[in-house]
């Protein structure tokens, strides 16, 4: 017995310490989703619970996460907010559709989806979605009461209800921000919202904060999740809300399980993951749960915490469900303005200014496309600001593969390495009358006019006896590439040059073998290498 105990020691005492953080945190990002708090606890225990049984991750912590209640914000922002029952039933549709298009994506082995979000604009789109958050946020920590619409809008309104600020509920937030930030960096062992949250209701307690003015909680259900049947008629008006939510759901969960994978453990499994995080979402739907998947934080502190399996999810469910059965008379005591203060304080991280300095250092274009995600998730709205960010990945995609690189080439001397020309290496070797190219990427029908239009200038101003292109770097060669391959070729002949193809792989090879342009060129138009090609020149010109 006892060492059955000490082999789950650490995932007991993982799961307890991950609950002292999921919880306010769950409470605090369904504030988000104007949802009732108690939407948090269930999300942090239905779906914790069914992902710890279905998924591959044995870390991954799954409840809701700050993107995911914003984006759940938006899709519910046309709900009636007045009737309860509307809420939550609306809130169960949504997240039940989330569920089936994750189940749906899993049978359909779409995992490569979470691939097609390219790294800056996701960097975007998370400041983005922080920008938002913070606005959404302000009025909780002044004690004031917005008119929401846009995110203009709404900062329009705050802006002319500052003079109702109610300074002591500001002052508990900027404490609260002050404490969360303070047990972050210098003793980040201790479960920061836990005790943030006690303060909170132990303040409220002592000072009878709601009588000064000081907006709490409220009433929390004490009990089981009380079982909530979706509306399908709802299904056709969320789906496309669903359908966000769903790819960046996936995303982030399968990200936080990648990145606290440790060496020894298997790679969370993608098509595995939508099933298991779909499961949960449908599962934790009826049981009045919010869209939910992997929040990298509270992966992090359960994986720092000691977990070596799934069971340190289970305990954290528990403690979630032992929470709502014991503990809803005392969180009602929670002020307002902790849980905005909790939820400012973890949104801000997804801003990254180090992430944007170096896009930026590497790459200008993707930095531009970086700051394009950011805008459209706070000028367009969330929901909007995902097609955005995925209609801008796309087009970067497309950018990449319609502009590939030309080189010219040269030797560096005393050696057999071939470069790309440079400022920087102005004594490589060149060769009278042979001009080496090189094109790097696939050649097909989007980009063969791009690629003649680059070349055409070089060879016209080098008017070489022999174009030699090194293809080593194309992977594969379209029919309509080939057309222009072979027209390049036939021209540059009837002007007295001769073309060669360097480095094919076998793919390649065999496309051009079968073609016109084999024919046309021969074998001796077809060189093994660089090297090859240059000896090959040198000894015919000797």
């Amino acid at each position: 017995m006892t060492g059955r105990f000490a082999r789950v020691r650490p995932d007991l005492l993982a799961g307890a310490t991950a609950a002292a953080v999921v919880i306010p945190k769950a409470m605090a990002y369904a504030t988000i989703a104007q949802l009732p708090v108690q939407v948090g606890l269930y999300t942090a225990c239905v779906p914790m619970a069914i992902y710890a049984m279905l998924g591959t991750s044995r870390p991954l912590s799954v409840s809701t996460t700050t993107t995911i209640a914003i984006l759940s914000a938006a899709a519910l922002g046309d709900v009636s907010f007045g009737n309860g029952g509307v809420t939550l039933q609306s809130n169960a549709s949504l997240t039940l559709l989330v569920g089936a298009i994750l189940i749906a994506a899993s049978l359909l082995r779409l995992g490569f989806v979470a691939n097609f979000i390219s790294e800056p604009v996701l960097v975007g789109f998370k400041a983005g979605i922080a920008i938002v958050i913070l606005a959404d946020q302000i009025p909780k920590i002044l004690g004031i009461h917005i008119a929401r619409g846009s995110f203009l809008h709404n900062l329009a309104s705050i802006a002319h209800a500052i003079p109702e600020t109610s300074l002591l509920t500001l002052l508990i937030a900027i404490v609260m921000i002050a404490l969360l930030a303070g047990l972050e960096r210098f003793t980040p062992t201790v479960p920061a919202p836990l005790v943030v949250a006690a303060c909170g209701i132990g303040a409220a307690w002592f000072f009878h904060l709601e009588s000064r003015g000081v907006a709490l909680v409220g009433r929390i259900p004490q009990g089981l999740p009380p079982l909530t049947m979706p509306d399908w008629s709802l299904a056709v008006e969320h789906w496309a809300d669903a359908l966000g939510i769903a790819l960046m759901s996936f995303t982030e969960t399968i990200a936080a399980g990648r990145a606290f994978a440790s060496d020894d453990e298997p790679v969370p499994e993608a098509n595995r993951e939508l099933l298991a995080t779909g499961v949960a979402n449908a599962g934790g739907a009826f049981f009045g749960a919010m869209p939910s998947g992997g929040g990298t934080t509270q992966t992090a502190v359960n994986r720092g915490a000691g977990a070596l399996t799934q069971f340190a999810a289970l305990v954290t469910a528990a403690i979630s469900l032992a929470t709502m059965l014991l503990l809803a008379p005392v969180i009602a005591l929670m002020p307002q303005a902790v849980l905005a203060a909790i939820v400012v304080t973890y949104s801000i991280g997804l801003i990254q200014p180090r992430e944007f300095r170096s896009i930026l250092r590497v790459r200008r274009t993707e930095f531009i496309w970086a700051l394009t995600a950011l805008a459209g998730v706070v000028l367009l709205g969330t929901l909007k600001g995902i097609i955005v960010a995925i209609a801008v990945s796309l087009a970067a995609l497309a950018h990449q593969a319609t502009n590939p690189q030309v080189y010219v080439l040269g030797r560096k001397r005393g050696t057999n390495v071939f470069r790309p020309r440079s400022v920087e290496h102005p004594d490589d070797e060149t060769f009278p009358g042979l001009l080496l190219l090189r094109i790097e990427g696939r050649v097909f029908f989007a980009n063969a006019a791009y690629i003649a239009q680059r070349i055409k200038p070089i060879v016209d101003a080098a008017n070489p006896k022999v174009v030699a292109v090194d293809l080593s770097a194309v992977f594969d060669l379209e029919f309509t590439a080939l057309k222009m391959l072979t027209e390049a070729a036939r021209r540059q002949r009837e002007r007295g040059m001769s073309v060669w193809l360097v480095g094919l792989n076998p793919t390649v090879r065999n496309v051009i073998e079968r073609s016109s342009l084999g024919e046309m060129l021969g074998r001796e138009g077809l060189h093994f290498n660089v090297e090859v090609a240059v000896a090959n020149y040198l000894r015919r010109a000797a």
